[in-house]
C-alpha cells in the first residue's frame, strides 16, 4: 500500500511504464480553477492560454446534465454550502438550484504540476516535453436540472461536443434526467455517466446501473465500482476496472490525497472485493467485445484472459465507442461532496470524450433545408435558389449556383449566451464554427436580418479578460459592443457584398443548430412604479428577452398592460427577480396566471386590407388579401405540408403566396418578379408572417392567443405593390389588417373556443403510494393515465423522434451489477423479483394532466407520498375545452 501527496503521485503514474498505472493517473488535486466572484467570471468563462495548450486536440468543450439535486454543481465545484461560485445570482443562492448555465474553465492536469511527462492522445507511449506537462483545457458547463429551465439546457447542449451525465446515487435515474439524456441524444453527443452521492445512506450502485439499462435503453458499462469497507460498511473509495487499481481516499480528509493499491494489496484485506472486480473485468470486456472488434483481437492476443489486457487497449475501445454513439455508456462512480471520484472523473472526460476536430458536423438550416455546415461547405448540399423550387429540375443549377455563393461565406459562428456584466455592459458569448472572426468585423445576424461591428474580441482567463484580434474555429470567446444580438442567434461574415445587406439568399436564413421555442404556458402583468421608469423597465425587459428567448414580452390591447410569459411560476418568478434585483428596475410583477388559448370554428375571408399612411414623415402603403380556417391535425400532414414556403409557429401554420407565382420560369427570377429593388422575396414573406402573428398574438373573442389556425396570405405583386411606398413595415401593418378581418368575420360565423396546455406529467412515487397518486390524477385532477413505469418509452419517444419500435430492447439478465450493501441477492444477472418484493420499489407514473390542475401539485404530492414523491411536466399539447369546463374556468376568470 502507498500514501502519496499530489505532485509525488503524478510523478509517479505518469512516468511509470506501465499502462495500467497511466490510465489509473491521480493528480488528487482540486483543479486549478481561480474564479473571480462577479457576474462576468460567473458564466461561460474561457481561459486564454499559449498557442500550444489552446490547439483544438487538447481542448474538451463538455456540459454536465442531470436530475434537478443530482450533485451537478457540487461536482463542478466541489462545494455544497448554498453559496458556490457558478451559483452566483441571489435567486440561485436562496433556492440552492441552479437557474442559468454556468461555466469554468480550468487546466488538467493542473498547470502547477512540473517536472513531469506529456500525457499523449490515446494509445501513444508517454513523450517527455521539456521537463513540463502541457494540460488539457477543460470548458466545463453545469447546467439547470428544474423543468421549468430545459429551454436552457437545450441551448447550452447545442455548443457542446461532449456531455457528462449525473445520477443520484440513491434515486437511481430520475424524470429529468432521461429528457435531457435523450435530448442529447438528440444532438449526437457523446456522453458517460458519473453515480454521484454513494456516501449517503441508501445509495446502491448496483440498482442504479440497472435502472441505466431499463430506463435509458443503453447498456452500462461499468468502469470502475465503489468500494464499501467490509462490503457493507463506509464509502471509502473506488476501484478501477480498466486500471485493475484500488483508490481510497483517508477519512476527514480534503480529498487531495489518495491511497493506491494494486489488486494483490486489495484482495488481503478486501477478498469479496477483489472478486467482484473479477468479475465486472470480465463483463466489461465481454460487452466491448459486442461492439468493438478490436477488443476481440486483443482478447484473443492474450490467450482469451480477461485480466491481462492491457488498460490502454480497453481506454481505446470505450472511446470508441463513445464517440461511434455505440448503444453502449460508461459508468463511473464517486462522491462529489466528499471530492472522492472527481479526478478519475476528470481523467475520463479527457480520455473519453471528443476534442472540437473529433465532433459532428454542427446542423444548419437554409432555404428550408437540413443538413450539416460541413457538407454545405463542400458542395455536398444543394441550396435552392431564392424562389426557385428545389425539384429535381433545378437540382443540378441549383448545386453549381450555390457553390460560388458558399464560397464566399467566410465565418459562421453561434451566439450561444448574452450575459449582462455590470462593468464591460453586455457580453455575447460566441463559439466559432467555420472560419475566423477579426477585431471590426461586420458580422450578419440572420435571425434579426440585421449587420453590427464587433468592435471588441475577448478571451476569457478565470479571473481577467485579454483582448484578443481574431476568434478562429472551434475557439470560444466573447464580443463586446453588439447592440442586437441575442441568445441563439447565428452570426455571419460574407465577402462579396455590401456588408450591411448581408449574404445573397438563400444564406441569410442559415441558421446554426436550430432550435423550436416551446410556447409559454404561463404569464404576468408587469408594471413600472412611475411614469419616469417606463424606460428603464422596457430597456431592463428587452435585455432579460436578449438573455433568454424562451421570454414574451406583449401588450394587452384593452388595458394596456405589458405582459410577460414564461415556461413556469419558477421561471416568471426568476425574471422577476432578475429585473428588480439585478437589473435594478423599479417595477412589480401581477398574479403569474395560466396563458390559454383560442381557436376559430369557422373559416374567415378571403379579405382584402389595404395600409395606407403616413408614418415619420414617410409614406407606407401596401395591401394584401387574407383568409383563416380551423387548422384539422389530421390534415396538417397530408394537405398544408404540401404548401409551398409554409410557415409554423406556436400551432398555427402560415401560408405566403405570391402572385405571379415565383418559379413559373426557369432561366432567371427577375424576368418574371416585378418586384421593387428595395425589397426581396425573403423581405416581403418575413413582413406578411410578421403581421399575421402579430394578428394572431390575439383573438377576437377572450383576447388569448390563437392556435391550430391555419393562415393563408396572397400578396399580388403586380396590383398590391406600390413602388417604394411598399416598405417591410407597410406589408407587415397591411397583413396583420388583413387577418384581423378574416378573424372577425370567422367570429361573425361560430365564436371561439378556449384551448388548455395539457403537460405531459412524469411522476416517481413508491410502490405503497402507487394507488393514491393514480387515484387523485384520474378521478380529481381529469388527467389521462399514460403508462405505469414505461415512462422511458414516452420519454425518448418525444425527445429523440423515435417510436417505440426503435427503442433498443435491452436484455436486463445479461446486465451486470455489482452489488449493492446489505443486498445479498443482487447477482450477476440481477434479479427483479428482489426489487419487486419491497414495498419501497420506486415507480413511475406517466399521465397527460391540465396545466390548470398542476397548479400547486408538488405540495399535495408530497402529503400523498410522506414527502418522497417527485415530478417533472412539460407542454404536450393544446386541447379544446369541453363546454361545461370551458364555463367553469370563465367563471374562475371573470371571479364569479
Amino acid at each position: 500500500m502507498v500514501f502519496l501527496p499530489v505532485s509525488q503521485l503524478y510523478m509517479q503514474l505518469v512516468l511509470s511504464p506501465k499502462w495500467a498505472i497511466q490510465k489509473a493517473r491521480l493528480t488528487c488535486q482540486r483543479p486549478a480553477v481561480t474564479l473571480h466572484r462577479g457576474v462576468l467570471s460567473k458564466k461561460f468563462l474561457y481561459v486564454a492560454a499559449s498557442s500550444d495548450a489552446k490547439a483544438l486536440w487538447r481542448t474538451r468543450n463538455i456540459g454536465i446534465i442531470a436530475h434537478i439535486d443530482a450533485g451537478k454543481t457540487t461536482t463542478t465545484e466541489h462545494v455544497d454550502d448554498g453559496s458556490t461560485v457558478t451559483d452566483f445570482l441571489p435567486a440561485e443562492r436562496a433556492r440552492g438550484i441552479t437557474i442559468q448555465s454556468a461555466a469554468i474553465t480550468f487546466h488538467w492536469p493542473p498547470l502547477q504540476e512540473k517536472n513531469t511527462a506529456a500525457i499523449g492522445a490515446i494509445g501513444k507511449p508517454v513523450v517527455p516535453l521539456s521537463n513540463s506537462l502541457e494540460p488539457y483545457t477543460v470548458n466545463l458547463i453545469d447546467t439547470p436540472g428544474h423543468a421549468d429551465f430545459a429551454f436552457e439546457v437545450q441551448r447550452s447542449l447545442r455548443i457542446l461536443d461532449g456531455a457528462v451525465c449525473i445520477l443520484d446515487g440513491v434515486a437511481g435515474v430520475e424524470a429529468q434526467t432521461e429528457k435531457v439524456w435523450y435530448q442529447a441524444a438528440a444532438y449526437k453527443i457523446p456522453k458517460f455517466i458519473y453515480v454521484n452521492k454513494l456516501d449517503r445512506d441508501g445509495a446502491a450502485f448496483g440498482k442504479t446501473i440497472k435502472d441505466i439499462a431499463s430506463k435509458l435503453h443503453t447498456w452500462p458499462a461499468v468502469c470502475q465500482i465503489p468500494w464499501f469497507e467490509g462490503g457493507n460498511g463506509r464509502f471509502v473509495g473506488v476501484v478501477d476496472i480498466v486500471g485493475l487499481k484500488a483508490l481510497r481516499w483517508p477519512d476527514g480528509g480534503d480529498g487531495k490525497t489518495i491511497k493506491i493499491m494494486s489488486l494483490d494489496e486489495l484482495e488481503i484485506i478486501e477478498p469479496k472485493l477483489t472478486d467482484t472486480v473479477r468479475r465486472a473485468r470480465m463483463a466489461l470486456i465481454e460487452l466491448l467485445g459486442d461492439y468493438d472488434d478490436l477488443i476481440i483481437e486483443k482478447y484473443l492476443e492474450c490467450n482469451e484472459d480477461h485480466m491481462a489486457i492491457l488498460p490502454k487497449d480497453i481506454t481505446a475501445a470505450l472511446r470508441r465507442c463513445v464517440l461511434n454513439q455505440k448503444n453502449l455508456v460508461p459508468v463511473f462512480a464517486g462522491a462529489s461532496f466528499r471530492n472522492i471520484g472527481v479526478q478519475p472523473l476528470l481523467d475520463a472526460v479527457i480520455s473519453l470524450l471528443p476534442s472540437p476536430e473529433e465532433s459532428r458536423d454542427p446542423e444548419i438550416s437554409v432555404g428550408g433545408m437540413i443538413g450539416g455546415l460541413n457538407q454545405m461547405l463542400q458542395g455536398n448540399m444543394a441550396i435552392p435558389k431564392a424562389g426557385v423550387p428545389s425539384n429535381a429540375k433545378h437540382a443540378v443549377s441549383s448545386k453549381k449556383s450555390s457553390s460560388a455563393t458558399v464560397a464566399k461565406l467566410e465565418t459562421c459562428a453561434l451566439a450561444f449566451k448574452v450575459v449582462n456584466d455590470p462593468k464591460r455592459g453586455v457580453l455575447v458569448y460566441v463559439r466559432v464554427y467555420h472560419g475566423v472572426i477579426h477585431r471590426n468585423a461586420m458580422l450578419y445576424n440572420t435571425n434579426l436580418q440585421v449587420s453590427e461591428r464587433a468592435p471588441r474580441l475577448l478571451e476569457m482567463y478565470a479571473s481577467d479578460a485579454v483582448e484578443v484580434a481574431s476568434l478562429s474555429a472551434g475557439q470560444i470567446g466573447v464580443i463586446v459592443g453588439l447592440k442586437h444580438a441575442r441568445t441563439g442567434d447565428t452570426l455571419l461574415v460574407y465577402t462579396g457584398t455590401n456588408p450591411k445587406s448581408g449574404p445573397p439568399a438563400p444564406l441569410n436564413t442559415l441558421q446554426l443548430r436550430p432550435i423550436e421555442v416551446p410556447p409559454p404556458v404561463f404569464f404576468a402583468s408587469i408594471e413600472s412604479q412611475s411614469l419616469s421608469e417606463e424606460e428603464t423597465v422596457t430597456n431592463s425587459l428587452a435585455l432579460l428577452l436578449r438573455e433568454d428567448p424562451s421570454l414574451r414580452l406583449s401588450v394587452d390591447e384593452d388595458s394596456g398592460q405589458t405582459l410577460l410569459s414564461g415556461m413556469g411560476e419558477l421561471h416568471l418568478e426568476i425574471a422577476r427577480d432578475r429585473l428588480v434585483q439585478d437589473l435594478k428596475a423599479k417595477a412589480s410583477m401581477g398574479k403569474i396566471e395560466i396563458g390559454y388559448r383560442e381557436c376559430i370554428l369557422a373559416k374567415g375571408g378571403p379579405k382584402t386590407a389595404l395600409f395606407d399612411r403616413e408614418t415619420a414623415g414617410r409614406t407606407g402603403k401596401a395591401a394584401c388579401t387574407a383568409s383563416v380556417s380551423p387548422l384539422i391535425e389530421t390534415s396538417t400532414d397530408d394537405e398544408v405540408d404540401q404548401a409551398e414556403m409554409n410557415f409554423r409557429q406556436d400551432g398555427n401554420v402560415i401560408n405566403v403566396s405570391l402572385i405571379p407565382t415565383l418559379g413559373q420560369a426557369e432561366d432567371s427570377i427577375s424576368s418574371f418578379t416585378p418586384i421593387p429593388a428595395h425589397l426581396s422575396e425573403t423581405i416581403i414573406r418575413t413582413a406578411l408572417q410578421n403581421g399575421v402573428l402579430a394578428a394572431l398574438a390575439r383573438g377576437p373573442q377572450y383576447a388569448y392567443a390563437l392556435h391550430s389556425t391555419h393562415v393563408s396570405i396572397t400578396l399580388d405583386l403586380s396590383t398590391q405593390v406600390f413602388g417604394t411606398d411598399t416598405s417591410p413595415s407597410a406589408l407587415t401593418a397591411a397583413a396583420r389588417l388583413a387577418t384581423q378581418a378574416a378573424l372577425k368575420q370567422s367570429f361573425l360565423e361560430a365564436p371561439t373556443a378556449l384551448m388548455e396546455p395539457v403537460m405531459n406529467v412524469i411522476i416517481s412515487v413508491d410502490e405503497d403510494s402507487l394507488g393514491s397518486v393514480v387515484h387523485d390524477l384520474s378521478s380529481s385532477r381529469g388527467g389521462h393515465i399514460v403508462s405505469l413505469d414505461d415512462a422511458d418509452v414516452v420519454s425518448m419517444a418525444g425527445s429523440s423522434g423515435q417510436t417505440r419500435e426503435d427503442i433498443p430492447l435491452i436484455d436486463m439478465r445479461r446486465v451486470y451489477s455489482p452489488p449493492d450493501p446489505f443486498d445479498v441477492t443482487s447477482t450477476l444477472s440481477g434479479s427483479e423479483d428482489s426489487m419487486a418484493s419491497n414495498g419501497n420499489r420506486q415507480r413511475t407514473i406517466t399521465a397527460k394532466v391540465p396545466l390548470k390542475e398542476m397548479v400547486g401539485y408538488l405540495k399535495h404530492l408530497r402529503s400523498l407520498t410522506a414527502g418522497r414523491g417527485t415530478f417533472v411536466m412539460s407542454v404536450d399539447r393544446f386541447e379544446r375545452m369541453g363546454s361545461q369546463r370551458e364555463k367553469s374556468v370563465l367563471k374562475e376568470m371573470r371571479g364569479i
